[in-house]
């Protein structure tokens, strides 16, 4: 009863826009040195090349992975929209080595939230390539994936992709 008089009952979410997580310059794809993402093997979107070592939500979500090497996570938005956010290239190799997770799975976060910070230097020296692949996973059940920036990006201001589920 009170929820007739007082409540609204909370409409769906099925379109969302993603905030670049990381401040630096966002590229299409088909620019990262690596098939699984040029080729979009695991979904669509786009990465970013970093300028600095901190990686934020870019929407509001659950956690639903942290990888056990801490250079990826893995995000589900409030529309179904399952995003994948993997710091560098050939980065497990490092083990965890110069990242920091802030976040656990399970965790509900909101965009701009801090994920991960990781050290730009060591990734740069270490990894095949510090360039970062933003996925939406679940591609394949978007109604829609429409990329709005190319160039610089500013974590958790400047939004990159809209997603939307029906």
């Amino acid at each position: 009863m009170f929820r007739k008089l007082f409540g609204k009952k909370e409409e769906p979410v099925n379109t969302i826009q993603l905030l670049s997580p990381i401040t630096g310059k966002a590229v299409d794809l088909s620019a990262v040195p690596d098939p699984v993402f040029s080729e979009k093997m695991m979904g669509d979107g786009l990465a970013i090349e970093p300028s600095e070592g901190v990686v934020v939500s870019p929407v509001d979500g659950e956690i639903m992975q942290v990888f056990p090497t801490k250079h990826a996570v893995g995000i589900r938005a409030r529309n179904g929209a399952e995003i994948l956010i993997h710091i560098g290239l050939e980065t497990v190799s490092l083990k965890g080595e110069g990242f920091e997770t802030h976040v656990s799975q399970g965790d509900k976060v909101k965009a701009g939230q801090k994920l991960v910070t990781f050290d730009l230097a060591v990734i740069g020296e270490k990894a095949k390539s510090t360039v970062t692949p933003i996925i939406i996973t679940n591609t394949d059940q978007a109604a829609s994936l429409e990329k709005l920036n190319q160039g610089n990006v500013e974590k958790g201001s400047t939004p990159v992709l809209e997603v939307t589920f029906n």
